[in-house]
């Protein structure tokens, strides 16, 4: 059974950097595709960054030019490079796979990893 878990997250000054990462274990031989969302207390989680079954990347609009997903096979792990931090990007990270045809649903949730980004 596929497992995911991130780490990386912490407190940053506006402008700073991050970056997460997401370790994968279980999948034998299924396929998967992977991706970042974020949420905040008392709103909906949001699609960050996200990694269709040919290995392209999409981006939510907020964090364009700014983050940077990548996946290294090798290592079995999901990276999110974060870039000129914004406080509105003060969220929990999480790292997600998605195992079913066609990656159309994310079912597998890692346990979420903050992220905080002062004025």
């Amino acid at each position: 059974q596929v497992q995911v878990m991130e780490s990386g997250g912490g407190s940053v000054q506006s402008g700073g950097s991050l970056r997460l990462s997401c370790a994968v274990s279980g999948y034998g031989d299924t396929a998967y595709c992977l991706g970042w969302f974020r949420q905040v207390p008392g709103k909906k989680r949001e699609g960050v960054a996200t990694l269709d079954s040919d290995g392209r990347a999409y981006y939510a609009e907020s964090v364009k030019g700014r983050f940077t997903v990548s996946q290294d096979n090798a290592k079995n792990t999901l990276y999110l490079q974060m870039n000129n931090l914004k406080p509105e990007d003060t969220a929990t990270y999480y790292c997600a796979a998605a195992t079913g045809l066609g990656c159309l649903i994310y079912n597998v949730w890692g346990q979420g990893t903050q992220v905080t980004v002062s004025a």
